[in-house]
Order: structure tokens, then C-alpha cells, then sequence
């Protein structure tokens, strides 16, 4: 159950964060905050990581669906296996974040990103992420270093 609760709150908070972002932000305009440590900025993202595909969103979004589907049916192959909390922990964060990336692709038609890291190498300040692919990262190296 506590899986469950898990993919259902980062989906929520998610989209919560991601409506505020949309509601208030202005595309690529920076708001460093924790000391310039983490910048607030509102990004879409018309592909998938690093905008990957972007000029093919449709089929980013199929193979969007294809793995969270996939991904989905491990988890509940996993909920009757003894011994597979961080199997199931990782798949529940990968799932949270993936549902959440999913919905915006098929309801946006873009991923809402909205921070960046303040460090002096450009290339990683450029890049703008959102708490699902860190959900997505973690959850996918605890489903990879726990799978049996």
C-alpha cells in the first residue's frame, strides 16, 4: 500500500508544482534561490531527456507509454515476490515519475521542467529538469541494483 501512496504522491505533487510553474513562470526566465544553488526555470520539453526526439513528440509519447506500461506491470509482478521492498520502492519512484512525464506528453504535448543546478559549467546549467526524472533516475538505479 505504501508503494501505491508513493507513486500517487509524487504524481500529485508533480502536478501541482508543474500547474504553479505554468501558471506563474515565464519560459526561460531564471529565479535563483538557495544561495544560486538550484535556479527556478519554467522550460518545455518537446522530447524526451535533453529533448531527445523532439521533432518525433508522437512517437516520444508512445514509447513514453510502451515503458511506463512495462514498467507498471513489473511493479505488480513484483507485489507478490517476498524480499523485493527496494525492487518495488525503486519501481514505485520510477512509476511516480513516469506517470507524471506521460500525462504531460499526452495532455501538454510537452514535459514542464522547471530547475536548473547554479554551477559554473554551462552545459549542466543548461539542462532543466523536474522532481520526476530525479524520481525516474533513482527509481531505475534501485529497480536495476535490487532486481533478482
Amino acid at each position: 500500500m505504501q508503494y501505491l501512496l508513493l507513486i500517487i504522491g509524487i504524481f500529485a505533487a508533480e502536478l501541482g508544482i508543474k500547474n504553479q510553474v505554468e501558471r506563474r513562470g515565464k519560459t526561460g526566465e531564471e529565479h535563483p534561490i538557495l544561495g544560486g544553488a538550484l535556479i527556478l526555470k519554467k522550460y518545455h520539453n518537446n522530447g524526451a531527456f535533453l529533448n531527445l526526439g523532439e521533432k518525433k513528440k508522437g512517437l516520444v509519447a508512445v514509447c513514453s507509454v510502451l515503458l511506463t506500461v512495462f514498467m507498471a506491470v513489473l511493479f505488480v509482478l513484483s507485489l507478490g515476490t517476498k524480499g523485493t521492498g527496494v525492487l518495488r520502492a525503486g519501481l514505485a519512484l520510477l512509476l511516480g515519475g513516469a506517470f507524471s512525464n506521460t500525462y504531460d506528453r499526452l495532455r501538454r504535448k510537452y514535459v514542464v521542467d522547471y530547475f536548473s543546478f547554479g554551477v559554473k559549467w554551462k552545459p549542466l546549467r543548461n539542462v532543466v529538469f523536474n522532481l520526476a526524472d530525479f524520481c525516474i533516475m533513482i527509481g531505475a538505479l534501485m529497480a536495476a541494483v535490487s532486481a533478482p
